[in-house]
């Protein structure tokens, strides 16, 4: 997986990356030649006297020193933009593959699992690129031509190296093998963390009104310690690395410098060459834990990686199809017919053999007992779900067969939760329509009748908005989605349970207000408050995910007595009727 993914969004950035191999080559291509200078400087000047040479040779180790410079920071400037670029490009590919989920999907990662994945998950592959960058194509470069250079010094003393290469490569195989598993424990207690500080940071007034922070101090402090203990573990892992290094190249550091003195006393080695076979020495040992290192890195962005294309593998259910319906204008006609809907994994149908009719014009109400299903049905009209059996049609089209864009732009869909983004109250209700002017903007709000608080704020449109609109109470927050939704006057309106933080008087002004925008739209209104619905052309009534009765309120206080024992539990009877 890591290696697909490396191939598909590093391609872009090739030419890059050649650069740096051709900067990288020529920069280990100069390392390994200084030692061979050093080398003919000791026994060609130095043991000799002959300054001339002496200085003719240190020149030519400061022109190769400063051409190894050049390249290395050209290597390193090419090499860190490809990563940067390389990291973008996957953080933007992951979001707006994400954006493209329904419910189902994201609710099957979890928000806090993606966020890792985005952010942390993609921080180590990048890594992981700008290191091999530059380490991975030095180091066998180093430790070949460091084998070559080793053994044209002296072929002699080469025996060493097949010790100690191999006793280095195999101690840190042995670390690195056991880090994988601990790498991707610790991709999932990230996770972990990050859940449990968005529930405690999104549920703080909950929490303190129930006095609840010493159960989430503890739960924070059991997810942060088993983090912790993973993250230790992984390092001490880790820190056995360095010291089996050391141990290696000082016990062969050791090695070389006594059987090189004997050759050296034995006539079958000059001084300088042995340096030069140490300094060659050193760099092979080095390319060996250099490769060490980036396997170190490997397990940890294999599993991000793992991770990463378990996200961009997942294909979004709700899509468009490969030759969609493009209606000229969509007029929000509405019909279920026999629409069965069941969540994954559920054991029965949380809808079943729904069927009814919303036309153009009028306003039908759902309501039911908490739990019967109605806002699942509101998810089937917008196509957040896709009906497990039977079919629902906009305009006598199956949604599914809708271009999805086209669909969500003729309705206006206000959630139970009126979620507000950070901002100001402008931005926010342009989310509804991109290109609102100012009169429109105050217009929606004065449907909402939000105008009145917006008004009162001396920045007026302008008003800031706090990340979730915790600035504002829930009836502001839910006044200002509805005129979120209004502004873009959409064929079908869906208010699910919209209203419910307003209070009676606000109630009616809202509706009344709205009866005027929308004499032309289709109204699906889901609310538990019986003077709400009343005046609704038709309500339908749910009850355990089934339809069990349909008609006005009078009708169905006389017909339907799960109706009638709901109006009664709100000390509601016939009299109720007429505009608000």
């Amino acid at each position: 997986m890591l290696l697909a993914l490396l191939r598909q969004y590093v391609r872009p950035y090739r030419w890059p990356l050649a650069a740096v191999a051709v900067f990288q080559i020529i920069s280990t291509l100069a390392s390994l030649y200084l030692p061979t200078v050093n080398a003919a400087i000791i026994d060609d000047g130095v043991a000799k006297g002959d300054t001339g040479t002496i200085v003719e040779l240190g020149g030519v180790m400061l022109a190769v020193t400063g051409l190894q410079v050049v390249c290395a920071v050209g290597a390193v400037y090419f090499g860190s933009r490809a990563a940067m670029g390389f990291g973008r490009d996957l953080r933007s590919a992951i979001f707006h593959h994400v954006t493209g989920f329904s419910t189902a999907e994201t609710a099957r990662f979890g928000a806090p699992s993606l966020l890792t994945r985005t952010t942390n998950d993609v921080q180590q592959v990048q890594l992981l690129v700008q290191l091999t960058c530059t380490m991975l194509i030095t180091a066998p470069i180093m430790s070949i031509g460091g084998i070559f250079m080793a053994v044209h010094q002296d072929a002699g003393l080469s025996w060493l190296l097949l010790v100690s290469v191999p006793v280095l490569a195999l101690a840190n195989y042995w670390v690195v093998s056991h880090l994988l598993p601990i790498f991707r424990g610790m991709q999932r207690l990230i996770d972990g963390i990050n859940r449990v500080m968005r529930e405690q940071l999104s549920g703080i007034r909950v929490i303190r009104a129930f006095a609840r922070e010493p159960f989430e101090r503890k739960r924070f402090a059991e997810a942060n310690q088993a983090l912790s203990d993973t993250a230790l573990t992984a390092g001490r892992w880790q820190a056995l690395m360095l010291p089996i290094t050391t141990l290696v190249i000082n016990v062969s550091s050791v090695a070389l410098i006594w059987f090189g003195g004997m050759r050296i006393d034995a006539g079958q080695m000059q001084v300088g060459s042995l340096i030069a076979f140490l300094s060659y020495f050193m760099q092979i040992l080095m390319a060996v834990l250099l490769a060490t290192f980036i396997l170190v890195l490997l397990p940890r962005a294999a599993a991000c990686a793992e991770r990463i294309t378990e996200v961009l593998s997942t294909e979004p259910v709700i899509t468009s199809p490969a030759e969609p319906v493009r209606p000229e204008t969509v007029d929000g006609a509405i019909s279920l017919t026999n629409a069965t809907f069941c969540y994954p994994g559920a054991d029965k149908p949380v809808l079943q053999d729904v069927s009814l009719t919303a036309r153009p014009g009028t306003t039908t109400a759902i309501v039911g007992s908490t739990g019967s299903g109605k806002s699942t049905l509101v998810s089937l009209i917008c196509r957040l779900y896709d009906v497990t059996s039977g079919v629902v049609r906009v305009d006598d089209i199956d949604v599914r067969d809708y271009d999805t864009e086209q669909l969500w732009t003729s309705i206006g869909l206000v959630p139970q939760r009126g979620y507000l983004f950070s901002g100001t109250v402008a931005e926010n209700l342009r989310f509804g329509k991109s290109d609102a002017t100012d009169d429109e903007m105050w217009e929606a709000l004065r449907v909402a009748a939000a105008d009145g608080f917006v008004r009162a704020n001396a920045d007026g449109l302008e008003m800031p908005v706090a990340q979730g609109g915790i600035n504002f109470s829930g009836g502001q927050r839910q006044r200002l989605a509805i005129a979120r939704a209004v502004i873009r006057r959409p064929a079908i309106y869906l208010f699910d349970d919209a209203f419910s933080a307003l209070d009676v008087h606000t109630d009616a002004r809202v509706r009344a207000a709205l009866s005027e925008v929308s004499a032309d739209a289709t109204v699906v209104i889901v609310a538990q408050r019986i003077s709400t619905v009343a005046t609704a052309d038709q309500i339908v009534v749910i009850d355990d995910g089934k339809v069990v009765g349909i008609g006005t309120h009078e009708s169905l206080l006389a017909d339907c007595p799960t109706y009638a024992e709901f109006a009664d539990s709100q000390a509601v009877g016939a009299g109720i009727g007429g505009s608000p």
